[in-house]
């Protein structure tokens, strides 16, 4: 039997993109966006960032910045509108633009959680063990800071976490934006793993991070030093506003939308005061809260119209831009299942460049689980299938080989065209089972997560599945070495 090859690193979304805003409601919301910043301003914690602003013409009172419209119109005219970006290998280079389409599974969470060891905190060997699992998937085409490695102190976290990421994957690596001395020592570390030389590092972004405001309209110290040091060096920013509906931002979707593009707006425009051109992402995670026990709720009507609303204000930045998915839920349930495709549904449809938390993220972010990063990644691939479309030549259309071969009431089992591609039309599951009842039963009667978790633990238990060069892995522990016995580089605050 020949094995069915797919590619699903390079994906183009497919879909009619929606609108659930008129083009003039789209046009008030952003001249209120560019009034909230001109009239309110942004609390900015950074006095550096904060001169930034006033050297370029914002109005600054304290830790207050008003930022005039032809400021923000003038950094987002040098906003690029596509970005290249550097992985391990060629092959792994990622385009961000819009119409493209990537997926990066869940992140950031305090917690792992799998059917074998339970919920835990997040640890060294869950931070190993998902790298590993990403690698594995095509469909997610870029690195995750998938949990926090509790176990590791935190001011040399960083250099396991990026180490982890060079050596297990050849795929677009992910820096946490904790202070200029954290962030120097990934860039370097990257830089020379990599064998690049200071221009070609910083001619393309070999790395990203995420940026998230703390809304309403402030932006703290780690987050404007994050915008600033990436764009000073020519590296990716994905600039996240973290609202949510009644709770840090209004209670309807277009009011936190026009809150969230606000806070976008005055964090892209630093990139760009900062170094014109820097590669930035703009992007959204808009939800709502339950409002009758105060939690985050994901999935939802109003996250699905948030993110429609999102795409609409990023097609007309022109930027390549990013949303989530996400789950609620504290189980790999079928509620898990639900508002994690909801959400993901909303991505594209809006026309989200990536898709962030789109694989195993439960609790609203607590926690990332390695069954429902399986069963997540089952649907991604189904979605990077229709992605690639089909074809309708002569061949396809089977006159010839199909349609002449089979009398009426007959069956198409043994037509040629079925013989030639039996093995290849379809796309293959990795953990849904079609088979019918009974054989179900006579096979233990388990169920999607149970199966899901024979595929990570054979994942997990194979070796590194690329070769890693001697030398620069050597060089990469000395100066990981050198640097843990200065005293390593604590987060700044």
């Amino acid at each position: 039997m020949s094995k069915r090859q797919v590619n699903y690193h390079d994906l183009r979304n497919p879909f009619p993109f929606m609108d659930v805003f008129s083009a003039d409601q789209i046009a008030v919301m952003h001249q209120t966006a560019l009034r909230t910043l001109s009239e309110l301003g942004v609390k900015v914690l950074l006095p550096e960032a904060v001169e930034i602003y006033r050297k370029a013409g914002a109005r600054v009172v304290e830790d207050m910045v008003y930022l005039g419209g032809d400021i923000v119109e003038a950094a987002m005219a040098s906003a690029p509108k596509s970005i290249t970006g550097r992985a391990g290998q060629r092959s792994k280079d990622l385009t961000f633009e819009l119409g493209r389409l990537m997926f990066q599974p869940g992140a950031g969470a305090p917690h792992a959680a799998d059917l074998v060891r339970g919920r835990r905190p997040g640890s060294g060997d869950d931070f190993v063990e998902y790298t590993k699992l990403n690698q594995h998937f095509d469909v997610l085409q870029m690195l995750s800071p998938s949990v926090e490695p509790q176990d590791v102190p935190v001011h040399l976290r960083h250099y396991f976490t990026t180490e982890t990421q060079l050596t297990l994957s050849h795929k677009y690596p992910f820096i946490f934006s904790r202070g200029t001395p954290q962030v120097m020592d990934c860039f370097e570390m990257l830089r020379d793993f990599r064998g690049v030389s200071d221009d070609a590092f910083a001619a393309h972004p070999h790395c990203y991070t995420i940026i998230n405001t703390n809304s309403p309209r402030t932006l703290d110290i780690p987050m404007a030093q994050g915008l600033i040091d990436f764009a000073r060096h020519g590296q990716m920013s994905i600039v996240t506003p973290f609202t949510l509906m009644g709770a840090m931002a209004p209670i309807t979707v277009a009011g936190a939308i026009t809150l969230s593009h606000a806070e976008a707006l005055a964090a892209v425009t630093l990139t760009q005061l900062v170094r014109p051109g820097a590669p930035v992402c703009y992007g959204t995670f808009t939800s709502n809260v339950d409002m009758k026990s105060g939690a985050p709720a994901f999935g939802t009507p109003a996250h699905f119209q948030a993110s429609l609303a999102a795409g609409q204000l990023a097609r007309f930045t022109g930027l390549p831009w990013r949303c989530a998915a996400g789950s609620a839920s504290n189980s790999n349930d079928v509620q898990a299942a639900n508002e994690n495709q909801m959400g993901l549904w909303g991505c594209l449809m809006a026309g989200a460049t990536v898709v962030i938390h789109s694989a195993g993220w439960l609790e609203g972010g607590l926690s990332v689980s390695y069954e429902k990063i399986i069963t997540d990644v089952e649907v991604l691939n189904m979605i990077a299938e229709l992605c690639a479309g089909r074809e309708a030549g002569a061949d396809e259309i089977g006159f010839d080989n199909a349609l002449s071969q089979v009398d009426p009431s007959g069956h198409f089992f043994a037509a040629p065209q079925t013989m030639a591609r039996y093995d290849t039309e379809f796309y293959e599951p990795i953990v849904h089972d079609y088979a019918n009842f009974g054989t179900w039963t006579e096979r233990g009667a388990r169920d999607a997560s149970t199966r899901a978790t024979d595929v990570w633990q054979d994942i997990v238990q194979k070796g590194s599945e690329i070769e890693v060069d001697g030398n620069r892995l050597e060089a990469l522990q000395r100066f990981i070495a050198k640097r843990t016995a200065e005293g390593g580089a604590p987060p700044e605050s």
